[in-house]
């Protein structure tokens, strides 16, 4: 039974060596010539998740692998929340660059993931200012819609196109990623709404509930390397798929080809 993941969280440093190679990809041609929008939205998320591979931290109970500034939870957060909306942005691009009929409920699917992303936003921070983990619940929620709805578009895509202009992998992604993340967001609702119900003990939100937060957001850290305080497996899998191995690499396939 694993009951320590210092070495795990040491090693997770390597993967931001992997995001500084693909964010120094993007400083040179053929990459930086791509559109703007979509070169930015991707060197925000590898700068982004690089930080958090360095400096990792679970929002619920503060919990950092280092006692420094540079692992609060607010900064973190803040951080993630540009990365957040510019990545499920380029996602929702893509849906409309791909889009050749113009198919309009296709385009404003797209539209919904952004806008939900930007609602997820304001749940984690609801969480993470009042410690209701029933927000956590709907911020991931949200994240389910996000990839059923890439999901969807993909699989339209796929049936639709002709021709795919070397697009192909992209479309493929797109669905291959939701059939593997939908199970596992399952579980991980799941795990959520059971710890909801353990600690359903919810005081109404005032704004000195909502001032302390944000104080315990910046100071407060617990420095831990114990398996079940940074989430499990489900952590684990989740700090991996996000920041090193899944996210990141997708998003590289995706500026290469655009």
């Amino acid at each position: 039974m694993i009951s320590d993941i210092k070495i795990f969280l040491w090693l997770l440093k390597l993967g931001a060596l992997v995001n500084l190679y693909f964010f120094f990809q993007t400083l040179f041609p053929p990459l930086i010539f791509i559109k703007t929008e979509i070169l930015v939205s991707a060197q925000i998320l590898f700068i982004v998740s690089g930080f958090r591979c360095l400096f990792p931290n679970s929002y619920r109970n503060n919990i950092v692998l280092h006692n420094s500034l540079l692992s609060s939870i607010f900064l973190t957060r803040l951080l993630a929340t540009f990365s957040e909306i510019a990545l499920v942005f380029l996602f929702a691009h893509l849906i409309r660059l791909l889009n050749s009929h113009q198919v309009l409920w296709l385009n404003i699917l797209s539209w919904l993931m952004v806008f939900q992303v930007i609602v997820s936003q304001g749940f984690v921070w609801g969480a993470i200012l009042t410690k209701r983990i029933k927000f956590y619940f709907y911020e991931e929620l949200g994240w389910g819609l996000i990839y059923t709805f890439n999901m969807i578009a993909s699989i339209y895509l796929y049936v639709t196109i002709d021709n795919f202009y070397g697009h192909e992998i992209l479309i493929k992604l797109g669905i291959l990623f939701g059939f593997i993340y939908l199970p596992w967001q399952f579980f991980h609702l799941r795990s959520i709404w059971l710890d909801q119900i353990k600690t359903n003990v919810e005081k109404n939100i005032n704004w000195a509930m909502i001032i302390e937060g944000l104080h315990q957001s910046i100071h407060k850290r617990n420095k831990t390397t114990e398996y079940d305080k940074w989430g499990g497996f489900i952590g684990i899998t989740w700090m991996i798929g996000y920041w090193v191995a899944l996210i990141p690499l997708w998003v590289y396939l995706i500026i290469q080809r655009v």
